[in-house]
């Protein structure tokens, strides 16, 4: 039999080993699911500490219940480890490994090739590998199919490769790893259709597409969409000040036309891996052949003024109480990019933190998802030393300012108003009480 004849039938059976490499927000929710579905799933991570969670029943990801894993993990169906060695017993492979960018802005594809190159060294005929890290058009082709073809086996015959970027969002409660759709692009159909029976088995629903490119492609244009129409909306919340206009009304009142416009909403700026990262992959990747992504850039440099707009906002407001911005007591009200999550990764907060200190304003910070964050770990430049704890919600009265950036849901919006002198909010959370408020709301 064929090498694809005797996988697609080991994925129909499910008889066939999965691997995940990389057991972050995207790679462990992805084992789970395979894990539900009835395949032994075997996840790769260098984190020993996500090992040891794993194995033991432990979930460090919100939105994979502990009770879900520790009972996958007593049946055997899942499994963790840090040696890549692992990878030689799988029949597929995918890839779910972080694709930040570095300090100059340009992707950082370190995480991929390392995967490929661990990959390659544990390799063998008759495996699929599925990249699902978001990164530039090409990468599949450019940086994990030579490697693999190096090693003497032809793609579509000897083994199968395709993409699959990741969709995932988290704390969404409507859709998740099973619920949202998988776009699948393999490098020849074989391995087109055997990506699909794989996905197939542990998600709702597949779409597929002609190429690995293609798949890479519809990823990127998922998030610069979001990214221009973010950028655009914060530029007419900046305008609707300037002009003395609601922008919250504006939006709404437009929102009521059932065609033709989809409601996006101003904040202090954007936050994630996705939307501030993944565009500038586009964005780098136009430039490396001699292309320009003008919208890109654009929405890029729109987004990155908000947190210093945010922070003269605060300023003006306490101007206009004869208050002064240097040596004013400012409390943050969430640091997480969005709202009931406890991820930091890209959060505005970070910079809007950084803008108010060197403005002479004392910081401090209130989460309920994040107890604890060292600012040198996400600010270049921040102070090595300089770790900053979650402060409780029973002084407000004593800061000048309460900050709006991140409206989680436990937080009662009622109460902070009605304790706090001063409330700067960039999120609309307290749009139910801003009439009885007066003027001590400021709205972005």
């Amino acid at each position: 039999m064929s090498h694809y004849s005797v996988l697609k039938t080991k994925i129909e059976e499910r008889t066939a080993t999965v691997a995940v490499l990389g057991l972050g927000y995207v790679g462990l929710p992805l084992a789970v699911e395979f894990a539900r579905s009835g395949f032994h799933v075997i996840g790769v991570d260098l984190s020993a500490a996500k090992v040891a969670a794993v194995n033991a029943g432990q979930s460090y990801i919100k939105d994979v219940p502990a009770e879900t894993l520790a009972a996958l993990v007593e049946q055997g169906r899942l499994t963790a480890t840090s040696d890549a060695a692992a990878l030689r017993e799988a029949d597929t492979i995918s890839i779910c490994v972080p694709t930040p960018l570095n300090q100059t802005r340009d992707p950082d594809l370190s995480y991929v090739i390392s995967a490929a190159d661990n990959i390659a060294t544990n390799f063998g005929p008759g495996k699929l590998v599925v990249l699902e890290s978001t990164t530039y058009p090409g990468t599949t082709d450019e940086l994990i199919l030579p490697r693999l073809t190096a090693l003497g086996y032809q793609v579509g015959k000897d083994f199968f490769l395709a993409t699959s970027p990741e969709r995932v969002d988290p704390a969404n409660q409507n859709y998740n790893t099973r619920t949202i759709p998988k776009v699948i692009g393999g490098a020849t159909p074989a391995c087109t259709e055997l990506a699909q029976a794989l996905y197939a088995s542990a998600v709702d629903s597949t779409v597929p597409v002609s190429s690995t490119k293609a798949a890479e492609m519809t990823k990127l244009l998922e998030n610069t969409f979001r990214l221009v129409n973010i950028s655009l909306v914060n530029e007419v919340a900046m305008m609707c000040d300037r002009l003395g206009v609601d922008v919250w009304e504006v939006i709404a009142a437009a929102a009521t036309k059932p065609f033709g416009f989809m409601a996006h909403y101003p904040g202090p700026g954007i936050g994630g891996h996705c939307i501030p990262v993944d565009p500038m992959y586009l964005s780098w990747k136009m430039k490396m052949i001699g292309g320009a992504a003008r919208f890109i850039e654009l929405a890029g440099e729109i987004n990155d003024t908000m947190p210093l707009y945010v922070v003269n906002k605060v300023a003006d407001a306490l101007n206009d109480r004869r208050q002064c911005l240097n040596a004013a007591r400012i409390l943050i009200l969430g640091v997480a990019y969005k709202r009931d999550i406890d991820d930091l990764r890209e959060s505005p907060a970070l910079p809007i933190i950084q803008l108010l200190r060197a403005k002479g304003a004392l910081v401090d910070y209130n989460d309920p998802y994040i107890p604890s964050l060292r600012l040198a770990e996400h600010q270049v430049g921040a102070a090595e030393a300089d770790a900053i704890t979650s402060v409780s919600l029973d002084h407000l009265a004593d800061y000048d300012c309460i900050l709006i950036v991140t409206d989680h849901s436990s937080y009662n919006w009622d109460s902070i108003v009605a304790a706090s002198k001063l409330v700067v909010d960039t999120r609309n959370a307290t749009r139910a009480v801003r009439a009885a408020a007066g003027n001590k709301i400021v709205p972005l």
